[in-house]
């Protein structure tokens, strides 16, 4: 029988780095098969969380929140589109112009763990943001979303137009930074481990091989 380990990966779906960090860590996991299985759980974390409902042009964030040049934005965005490419994801960077509110999308991830959906959802929403430059803040594009995953669009909708689950995430989000976390993807296993940032499928791998054996 494989070790289950509990998985605990803290994430924003507006992250490109959480994107790759959750397609390395699936590739890890199918690698290992028999070794290793995993009870997932998508934590909440937003990196804009005072951002205006009507976002903010990409370029211009990154370039006001970090300092950056253009040039250095064009080479970390190749290198974030190539990771994705040797992980199987689309990054398309020309089709994601803004940056946006993400707390909804974080409401609707929560409920749709008590509905046995949300790594389906979570590969959803990264895939309508970064692949085809949807709006994650939008409620039509959530509830696209959700029904495009088999769930329930009237309940979906619901909650997005309710503050429902909205103290669940705050609080899941309050206790992720009073841990320390404070930059994402943060992967924490058993409770105890933390792998951070967009690893490699090979460095997953030995560690949770290696978390697996000590359990």
């Amino acid at each position: 029988m494989p070790s289950t380990l509990k998985i605990d990966f803290v994430s924003d779906v507006s992250c490109p780095w959480c994107a790759i960090g959750l397609y390395s860590l699936k590739q890890a996991l199918a690698e290992l098969g028999g070794e290793v299985a995993a009870s997932l759980h998508f934590q909440p974390f937003e990196l804009n969380p005072d951002m205006a409902p009507e976002g903010e042009e990409i370029r211009a964030h990154l370039r006001r929140k970090y300092g950056s040049t253009d040039e250095q934005l064009d080479r970390v965005q190749e290198t974030i589109r190539e990771r994705g490419a040797q992980l199987g994801f689309d990054f398309a960077m020309g089709k994601r112009a803004g940056i946006y509110n993400t707390f909804d999308a974080h409401r609707l991830l929560h409920w749709a763990e008590l509905e046995g959906r949300q790594l389906a959802l979570k590969e959803v929403l990264f895939r309508r943001y970064f692949t085809e430059g949807e709006n994650p803040s939008s409620h039509e594009v959530l509830l696209a979303a959700a029904n495009e995953v088999g769930l329930d669009g009237a309940r979906a909708r619901a909650i997005l137009v309710s503050d429902e689950f909205g103290a669940e995430v705050r609080a899941a989000e309050a206790k992720y930074l009073n841990a320390g976390i404070n930059s994402v993807p943060a992967v924490i296993i058993n409770d105890r481990h933390l792998i951070q940032g967009g690893q490699p499928p090979e460095i997953f791998a030995q560690a949770l091989r290696q978390i697996a054996a000590q359990a």
